[in-house]
């Protein structure tokens, strides 16, 4: 598969049934961080404010959800129920996708990106000749 140009271009390329899913997974995202830009990366749809927030991708069997470590680890009793790695959680078809919780992942994504940035910032003003 040739790398998509946008998102709806990579959602475009699955069966009914997993874009449906995606346009799903894709609209909780953006309300949830409607400041997050989104773009393609690592091949798939990902949204991003000052770092990358998270990503996204269609699978055979599951919505593959990608927070990042932090994510995953904050979440951890809530996303006990599903299979998942250290970075990644997945959601199966056969289940509806857990609207709330991404929301909330989403939102901890959000707001550990700024503290990030802002440590970023003020590291560096420190750096700069007074």
């Amino acid at each position: 598969m040739k790398k998509p140009e946008d998102v709806d271009e990579y959602i475009g390329s699955f069966p009914a049934g997993v874009q449906k899913r995606l346009r799903q997974m894709r609209e909780i995202i953006t309300k949830a961080a409607p400041q997050a830009k989104e773009i393609i990366s690592y091949s798939m749809p990902a949204y991003k404010q000052y770092g990358n927030l998270v990503y996204f991708g269609g699978w055979e069997s599951h919505v593959g959800f990608y927070p990042g470590a932090s994510g995953i680890a904050k979440f951890k009793h809530e996303l006990a129920a599903y299979k998942g790695a250290k970075g990644s959680v997945q959601f199966p078809h056969s289940e509806p996708l857990p609207t709330e919780l991404i929301a909330k992942i989403v939102a901890f994504r959000i707001q550990e990106d700024a503290e990030h940035a802002a440590a970023k910032k003020f590291k560096r003003s420190k750096a700069l000749p007074g």
